[in-house]
């Protein structure tokens, strides 16, 4: 006979060694799920960090092949600058520069290459880039926009070729130009803009002279004659100052002007006396061929089509004007004139 107290611990027995076994099965389970989720989380680390490398080692290959490219390309252009560059005459000749940067010379340069290129400003007292540019029609056409593409030429080439760099006008038997080139006319206005002449003539001489077209037929011919007008005839004496927004007096119908278009906050719009600017930046580009820094100007906020980019100057109200200090030992001599479509500013030593 089975004794049943005995048969009662066999049962005992194996039930806690099924518990023991269904303990365990789970404790397996649930290793086995931790053990594949955290696996499936250091797959998914790893895939991640496989891409993110992928993506590293793709960048590093693109800034390989086209960083280089382009760091050299500026660092060629800064070195066609720097060529013509002289950062002690740079300094002396603008003081609106000179008070800002003093005499660090990367400083100086860095403010030539951002901004005084564009406004016209010397590189040296022999070079100009714009007034080279506008000099000579053959390096406009082969190099276009690509001023340093001027200072690259003037250096290797220009120098030996008798060419003149500088904006002072001084004729050269590389070219010699004696007449204003005009351009064709589009919307309004036309593109030109004359080369700077040094020639004798009985009233002085003539230091910067420049240019450009516009349409004689409508409403904004008034306002551009009207300002060449008023201009004409002005004499500043050696350490004088010149405002051209006080000479025109201001743009009202009281003052003869009339409403045509203009240029607002980067849109074209409306307004009593559109066009005079056309006057202004005629005459700051006479100032660069002549040598003869800005004290104040501005540049449109949208392109004009009368002048390159860079040689215009934009008025407005009260707080936008162009001027100038005659640094000049004689006398200077504003001359304007407006008919017939053709707008021409010179600038004549007395």
């Amino acid at each position: 006979m089975i004794n049943p107290l005995l048969q009662c611990k066999k049962r005992q027995s194996r039930g806690k060694r099924k518990e023991c076994t269904q303990e365990r099965d789970r404790r397996n389970a649930v290793c086995e799920e931790t053990v594949v989720t955290f696996g499936g989380r250091v797959m998914r680390a790893v895939k991640k960090e496989w891409l993110l490398g992928m993506l590293c080692v793709l960048s590093g290959v693109m800034l390989m092949v086209i960083h280089p490219v382009q760091a050299q390309a500026g660092q060629a252009d800064r070195a066609a600058y720097r060529a013509v560059f002289d950062a002690s005459y740079y300094s002396a000749a603008y003081p609106d520069v000179a008070a800002a940067y003093g005499n660090n010379a990367d400083a100086l340069l860095n403010h030539f290459i951002s901004f005084g290129v564009k406004e016209g400003r010397n590189a040296s007292a022999e070079f100009n880039p714009q007034a080279y540019r506008q000099r000579y029609e053959d390096l406009q056409a082969a190099f276009g926009s690509d001023m340093a593409a001027y200072c690259r030429h003037y250096v290797a080439y220009g120098k030996a070729e008798g060419r003149n760099g500088s904006a002072d006008g001084q004729p050269v038997a590389a070219v010699q130009q004696t007449d204003s080139q005009t351009g064709t006319q589009n919307n309004g206005t036309a593109q030109s803009s004359a080369p700077a002449q040094s020639t004798q003539q009985a009233s002085g001489t003539v230091i910067g002279t420049c240019t450009t077209s516009y349409v004689d037929n409508i409403p904004r011919a008034t306002n551009v004659a009207l300002a060449a007008q008023r201009i004409n005839g002005t004499v500043v004496q050696p350490g004088g100052s010149f405002s051209f927004s006080n000479t025109i007096l201001p743009r009202t119908s009281a003052n003869g002007y009339v409403t045509a278009p203009i240029y607002v906050s980067g849109k074209k719009g409306t307004g009593t006396g559109g066009g005079v600017c056309q006057v202004s930046s005629t005459l700051y580009a006479a100032m660069v061929y002549a040598g003869l820094p800005a004290t104040e100007r501005h540049a449109h906020s949208l392109p004009v089509d009368y002048l390159p980019a860079g040689l215009d100057a934009t008025i407005a109200g009260s707080y936008l004007d162009l001027k100038f200090t005659n640094t000049f030992s004689q006398p200077l001599l504003i001359q304007a004139s407006a008919n017939g479509g053709t707008l021409t500013v010179t600038l004549v030593l007395q």
